[in-house]
């Protein structure tokens, strides 16, 4: 089985082999092969959206708002699974490029709705295409069936790291 670890301090991919997980060293089982798998998926991301200045989070809040928008900024953070503080500073820097605009609410005069501009609509169908383009080619040699058990087995995942946190949540509160 051949699987890739990130050297954390030179930044590099470099190919390992292995004969068990178990066998590995901590930096080479399961969970550090999938924070590094997930750290270069989001920087194939970020290169191939630099084109159009932007990052991932930056194209996903920006998709976000262009499929469900108008929303509010706290709708907004909330779905996309983000702080407010951090989507405040995203929707800023896109609506100082033009990307989105902020439109009052007319039924609550705090609320500001954001909405894409027709120039976050144009690179909206872009960051659609890249997406496209780049999910074909991380998917490369991978059939269905492997993709729904990667998708079962991260979903399960998220289920067990979900009751660790509530776990954890409660006993601190």
């Amino acid at each position: 089985m051949l699987l890739l670890k990130t050297l954390s301090m030179v930044d590099e991919v470099v190919p390992v082999k292995m004969h068990h997980e178990l066998d590995a060293p901590p930096w080479r089982r399961f969970e550090s092969t999938l924070m590094a798998t997930s750290k270069l998926i989001r920087r194939a991301y970020d290169l191939r959206l630099a084109e159009f200045g932007l990052n991932l989070s930056e194209a996903c809040l920006l998709a976000f708002v262009i499929e469900r928008g108008p929303l509010s900024q706290t709708q907004v953070a909330e779905r996309i699974g983000m702080g407010r503080a951090p989507a405040g500073i995203i929707i800023d820097s896109l609506s100082e490029r033009s990307l989105l605009r902020r439109e009052p609410d007319s039924s609550d005069r705090r609320v500001w709705l954001l909405s894409a501009t027709p120039e976050g609509l144009e690179i909206g169908k872009k960051i659609s295409a890249v997406e496209h383009m780049l999910r074909a080619e991380l998917r490369e040699g991978l059939v269905r069936e492997e993709r729904e058990q990667l998708a079962g087995t991260l979903l399960r995942l998220q289920e067990n790291l979900a009751e660790i946190l509530d776990g954890e949540s409660s006993t601190t509160a």
